[in-house]
């Protein structure tokens, strides 16, 4: 039996489930996520149509996603239903389960190596979760951005870590850098020659396929860089190239270009 203080869940939540002990008339099982507490499952709400043996459908240790539709505190009992659930929406659970288990087993290694315990690793995970949504959330924008960290106000060494392995473990739909041109003109080419040298830049990613690059004005003599791209080695390559062209452009008038990463 459940504890008091464990969570229950809210009616009509869709939850991973693992089977823990299958009757005639229906199945227990185990609630991911809410410590022992566990929840039934009437055979009519297993699949749709006539089911004429359960067992034909689920086993002890099978992991489903089933529906919430009943809670009673009173009893310790939570009814489910498996048929509620659609094919998209059990696909949709499962792999933010799998995201979530996936986040954590990443935090842990992250504690590990910068010497936190349970109680700081809970503390920067929650604070993680409350501002990008999921954890996962939060680990695959550090995948895409390495600055999505400092960019929502966290600080410290740590963060170095957290993003590296970010970027091992997770395969984010793309990713961003950004750099910086400081350009001055002394010659009479004037912002010509900085538009010359911006349009230079933009070019090298012409052709690329889901990959962009754009320059933008941050107030003289500052101008942003901001490439997304598929994956680094691509965005990385159009960086060289974008600080290739530009310095090639600017080397043609008098003036200079300093290039910083950010």
């Amino acid at each position: 039996m459940a504890s008091a203080d464990e969570p229950w869940p809210d009616e009509g939540e869709l939850l991973v489930c693992t089977v823990k002990n299958v009757r005639e008339n229906g199945a227990y099982l185990n609630l991911d996520g809410y410590g022992s507490r566990e929840g039934f499952v009437f055979i009519g709400e297993v699949a749709s149509g006539w089911v004429k043996n359960i067992r034909n459908h689920l086993r002890v240790g099978q992991r489903v996603v089933a529906k919430v539709i009943g809670i009673k505190k009173d009893r310790e009992r939570v009814d489910l239903s498996i048929k509620s659930v659609s094919e998209e929406r059990r696909r949709d659970t499962l792999q933010s389960w799998k995201n979530n288990l996936r986040a954590h087993q990443i935090m842990g290694v992250a504690a590990e190596r910068v010497g936190w315990d349970a109680d700081k690793t809970f503390a920067i995970s929650e604070e993680m979760t409350e501002i990008f949504g999921t954890l996962y959330g939060a680990l695959e924008e550090c995948a895409i951005s390495e600055t999505a960290l400092s960019e929502n106000g966290f600080s410290g060494e740590w963060m170095s870590t957290i993003i590296e392995l970010a970027i091992e473990n997770i395969v984010p739909p793309f990713v961003e850098i950004r750099g910086q041109f400081n350009i001055e003109i002394w010659g009479a080419e004037g912002v010509y020659a900085i538009r010359d040298a911006l349009l230079a830049a933009e070019a090298v990613a012409v052709g690329e396929e889901e990959a962009t690059l754009t320059c933008h004005y941050d107030g003289a003599p500052e101008y942003r860089i901001d490439i997304k791209a598929p994956d680094y080695e691509t965005a990385e390559r159009l960086w060289v190239n974008a600080q290739s062209a530009a310095t090639k452009s600017i080397a043609s008038v008098e003036g200079s270009i300093d290039i910083e990463r950010m």
